[in-house]
């Protein structure tokens, strides 16, 4: 399998597509004022303990309180569960860390579990155990390096559990002494500056997310990646140079005319991924709801009656929606309770080779999955899992005109679109002319205030004037560029 890592930059966000044998299969998006918090170390505050749930709330100086529940916390796993009152305290001050974005009304999930990733290495400072990625088959490889582990830790006085990561099979022992002795100049770093700041105040934080894509998911299957950036592929360069030279090679700056999105059709496959209706090539197609509560996903045969029976025909689709149904789960980043109602087959062992090919589809996720089971109506129930919020919830909101019951892009996403189409005309068109846009009151509000300075950056950058004009009549999502 051949991936390909596309990175895309704008001073207003970053976005990282994978592409993998031609197809892209995940998208990562951060905006520069929205970054995200998972792996980020807060020094906290405990404001309130809740007996009844096992959980309190902690001020780590977000805008809602955060969560922690006892199951998160660190006490000795010999012992029956204490009370949360055993272990913490209103007013209490600790080291926490989070695993969860604040998603929709709900605050960041922490744990006082630290883990700190390298790109071989995981290091838990309060845990007691060497534990190797399972995607690591070969039991030899396993044992080596849990070998070099238990010597290199050593060497460190490096405490608690290293947990050994996919990326690391096959590296020299040497390579993981240096990612070793990385984390422990950073572990004594984060106690350092614990004792330093005050009340609520941030400790750690995750590495940007180019860097962080190159470090997790990079690895020899990886054939390229193109970042369209000048100033982002120098601080690339570095990074790969220190921690992941095999990519050295690897890592290209695209200068072309063309949006790099474009060439690869990323911007398309966005638009779909925020559809509802997803067609499969046999004319079949799927029907993805995201609520709150759980994601649900229907398979129908619609078009399609290709098959010598119906019995083949159904079961002809739901194989193929075995493979895009596990596509479309990476793309659009759905997680938590997910139910699959595939087409009825009246066969078993029909029903048994679906879930069997679901399950080897989903062995290429990076994030954990399982299958629950098959319930007594065929539905296949699954879970996965959630750090960060789905494709839709962040680049959509509630639409208003329907009260809720579908979606709409972001007056700042609209904004984003408006900057890159006008890139696109500036590289189209090269006589000096400016340009109008006519859009929503929302979005040009939102142009003249809270992106003034974006726009001033464009105009500055392309050397054309930029005017706005509202228009009433218009959606949210609807604008025109002109000449001027």
């Amino acid at each position: 399998m051949s991936d390909e890592l596309l990175i895309n930059v704008t001073p207003m966000e970053c976005r990282v597509a994978l592409i993998q044998n031609g197809t892209v299969n995940e998208l990562f998006v951060e905006r520069s004022a929205k970054r995200g918090l998972v792996g980020n170390i807060y020094k906290g505050k405990v404001v309130r303990v809740l007996p009844g749930m096992q959980a309190a709330f902690v001020d780590i100086g977000l805008s809602r309180t955060a969560f922690l529940h006892i199951n998160d916390m660190v006490w000795p796993r010999n012992q029956a569960t204490p009370s949360v009152f055993e272990l913490l305290q209103p007013g209490q001050v600790l080291a926490v860390q989070v695993m969860k974005d604040m998603l929709g009304t709900k605050g960041a999930r922490l744990s006082t579990d630290l883990s700190i990733p390298s790109r071989y290495l995981v290091l838990m400072p309060y845990g007691n155990h060497i534990g190797v990625s399972q995607r690591i088959e070969s039991d030899e490889e396993r044992e080596r390096l849990r070998n070099i582990i238990e010597r290199v830790q050593e060497v460190h006085k490096l405490p608690g559990s290293v947990i050994v990561r996919t990326a690391a099979e096959g590296v020299e022992e040497e390579a993981i002494a240096q990612d070793m002795a990385y984390l422990a100049r950073l572990w004594e770093h984060i106690q350092r500056k614990q004792k330093m700041v005050s009340v609520p105040s941030l400790i750690f934080e995750e590495l940007p997310l180019p860097q962080r894509v190159i470090r997790d998911l990079a690895n020899e299957n990886t054939s390229k990646i193109y970042v369209d950036s000048r100033e982002v592929h120098a601080k690339l360069k570095e990074f790969v140079d220190e921690f992941v030279p095999m990519m050295k090679n690897r890592l290209e700056h695209y200068p072309g005319e063309r949006p790099i999105f474009d060439l690869y059709n990323v911007e398309e496959d966005i638009q779909k991924a925020l559809q509802t209706r997803v067609a499969l090539k046999s004319g079949g197609y799927l029907m993805i709801d995201q609520t709150e509560a759980m994601t649900t996903i229907d398979v129908n045969t619609g078009s399609y009656v290709g098959g010598r029976s119906l019995e083949d025909t159904v079961f002809k689709t739901n194989m193929e929606a075995t493979q895009v149904i596990a596509r479309q789960l990476r793309l659009r980043n759905l997680g938590g309770i997910i139910i699959i109602d595939f087409i009825d087959m009246q066969e078993l062992v029909h029903r048994d080779e679906v879930l069997s090919q679901f399950e080897r589809m989903l062995e290429r996720d990076y994030s954990k999955t399982k299958i629950t089971q098959v319930s007594e109506l065929g539905l296949v129930e699954m879970t996965r899992k959630r750090t960060r919020e789905s494709l839709e919830h962040l680049l959509c909101e509630a639409c208003q005109t329907c009260q809720g019951r579908g979606f709409v892009k972001t007056a700042e996403s609209i904004c984003y679109e408006i900057f890159r189409e006008i890139m696109r005309y500036a590289r189209a068109y090269e006589s000096q002319s400016g340009f109008t846009v006519v859009a929503h009151p929302q979005v040009v509000d939102r142009l003249l205030t809270a992106e003034a300075t974006s726009v001033a950056d464009l105009e500055h950058f392309l050397n054309r004037v930029i005017k706005f004009q509202v228009e009433n009549l218009y959606t949210q999502e609807q604008y025109d560029i002109i000449l001027s």
